[in-house]
């Protein structure tokens, strides 16, 4: 769909006299119209592409699985054929992102002579290895304020035994409150968090838990890991290392004899023998980051992105084909990203870099996108002046009062103000959208602001806008088609998105962040 935009810079004067002369103005930069570029995002396009990524060839594009690498062939290639770039200094488009599915682990813990394997007595949900005999007994393991029970006592390389709940004084108040009410220390699983956290910056290798009363929850959920072949998808780097073992009161006893009375620290001596090895599935996956280089600017960034994934197969074999989730964010950007390049190759290259970012593992936890910004971002992000992102903009939301010419943002004052600023200009300038900023409120229930790739950027103090139609009843299911798509609408929504990109881009400052996250 190569398509040539009419450029029009103005005709240059010249002074065709052979009179000297003595004082020549200084050449004015020319200013582009991005209008021409802008229209070759069409609905007829736009609608020939939708029709191929959202169909059943691409099988719901759930990450990992063989639609998505459809996906990403199917992206890598538009930009080959379009010759826009791979962001990646070695031509490659594609960027690995390592990700596993958490399975229950395998094996067992020997304490002093007695087997326990995984599941009955003692339970962990990673792999856990080594051999020790110095276990440092830490009571509840609670320290705040005055209070420590870590006083007197080295763990630095050891494993530290805590019990759960928090220590409290003769008149039956918890220590740390001061009052009968538990503090966070006695939470199930922020307490066992927090112990955990101190143990570990305090040298510690890992810790045991006795955890009597909450024990059946933690087995049952190792129970059902165990026979699910469905677990949660996590990014490969957050597999930790660190060791935590939970146990009840028979594993726990083994290990101390009088831990359900005695909760004075100490140093404890036992043979305790972790062989517990991951059952974790490996899974391949891909971002495709193009990149077209700025011509005064090309060390500054502006990022556009949409996930390339959805949520694949139902049990009963209906393709989720996610023609708005997020086929609609996918067209969009591949048509921006073509809008782009035809101003490159009418002489219009925009000062700064613009990189087109397709993430995976979004439907997983946005996963693709906190790879990219928390790992191993391709361009850096001390240089990223803005992320543009597109997550559904091909449908109207039925509870929508108002023009059908309309779209949510969400995010676009929260780091920056200028960006808001140019946001709303830009849209009075081009496309008269309606904008509607309910779901950027504070307060909004639905928490969308965290629940998108933007946010991985946001949370960088990288200004963000978060394009988006809102939901309706074919969310998340199979009815997702590409027919139900209001192609007049993207095609607008499309174009309000690359002239703010172009705005973005061709500033003479880099946005200001006048708002820092926390």
């Amino acid at each position: 769909m190569k398509k040539t935009a009419l450029f029009l810079l103005g005709l240059a004067m010249a002074c065709n006299t052979p009179q000297k002369t003595v004082t020549e103005a200084p050449k004015a930069t020319p200013v582009v119209d991005p209008v021409p570029f802008a229209e070759t995002i069409t609905q007829e396009d736009l609608k020939a592409l939708l029709y191929t990524y959202a169909s059943d060839e691409f099988e719901g594009r759930e990450t990992g699985k063989p639609g998505q690498k459809k996906a990403v062939e199917y992206i890598r290639s538009f930009y080959q054929s379009h010759n826009i770039p791979a962001a990646k200094e070695n031509g490659d488009y594609f960027q690995e992102v390592p990700l596993e599915v958490s399975k229950a682990p395998q094996g067992k813990i020997t304490i002093n002579n007695t087997d326990f394997p995984l599941g009955e007595h003692v339970i962990t949900f990673g792999a856990a290895q080594g051999y020790f005999t110095d276990i440092a007994y830490v009571g509840y393991g609670v320290e705040e304020g005055d209070y420590s029970d870590y006083t007197g006592l080295d763990v630095e390389g050891k494993l530290v035994l805590a019990v759960a709940g928090e220590p409290m004084d003769a008149d039956g108040n918890y220590i740390i409150s001061g009052t009968d009410e538990k503090s966070a220390w006695g939470n199930m699983s922020e307490g066992m968090g927090k112990k955990a956290e101190l143990a570990l910056e305090k040298g510690a290798k890992g810790i045991l838990y006795f955890d009597p009363t909450n024990f059946p929850r933690y087995k049952g959920y190792f129970s059902y890991m165990r026979t699910n072949n469905s677990g949660r998808m996590e990014l490969a780097a957050d597999r930790s290392e660190n060791i935590l073992v939970i146990l009840d009161e028979k594993s726990a006893s083994a290990l101390k004899s009088d831990i359900t009375e005695n909760h004075q620290p100490a140093m404890v001596q036992a043979d305790v023998k972790l062989d517990v090895t991951s059952g974790n599935d490996t899974i391949s996956s891909e971002n495709v980051v193009a990149l077209l280089r700025g011509s005064e600017k090309p060390n500054e960034y502006v990022v556009i992105s949409s996930h390339l994934d959805h949520i694949g197969i139902t049990a009963d074999g209906q393709i989720n084909n996610g023609a708005d989730d997020d086929g609609s964010g996918t067209v969009g950007l591949l048509e921006i990203a073509q809008a782009f390049k035809e101003a490159v190759d009418a002489g219009a290259r925009p000062k700064r870099s613009i990189v087109f970012l397709h993430v995976t593992g979004e439907e997983k936890g946005l996963l693709g996108s906190r790879y990219y910004t928390d790992i191993e971002p391709v361009v850096p992000l001390e240089e990223t002046v803005a992320n543009l992102n597109i997550d559904m903009i091909g449908r109207i939301d039925p509870d929508y009062q108002g023009s059908r010419n309309y779209l949510y943002l969400i995010g676009s004052d929260k780091l920056s103000t200028e960006l808001h600023d140019l946001s709303e200009e830009v849209n009075r300038k081009y496309a008269n959208i309606e904008f509607d900023y309910k779901y950027n409120d504070e307060n909004d229930p639905n928490r969308f602001y965290y629940r998108s790739d933007h946010y991985n950027f946001a949370k960088n103090n990288i200004p963000i806008i978060f394009y988006f139609n809102g939901t309706h009843a074919d969310y998340h299911r199979p009815s997702d088609t590409p027919d139900k798509i209001n192609y007049d609408l993207l095609e607008n929504r499309a174009r309000l998105i690359f002239h703010t990109a172009w705005e973005i881009a061709n500033r003479s400052t880099r946005l200001v962040v006048d708002k820092a996250a926390d």
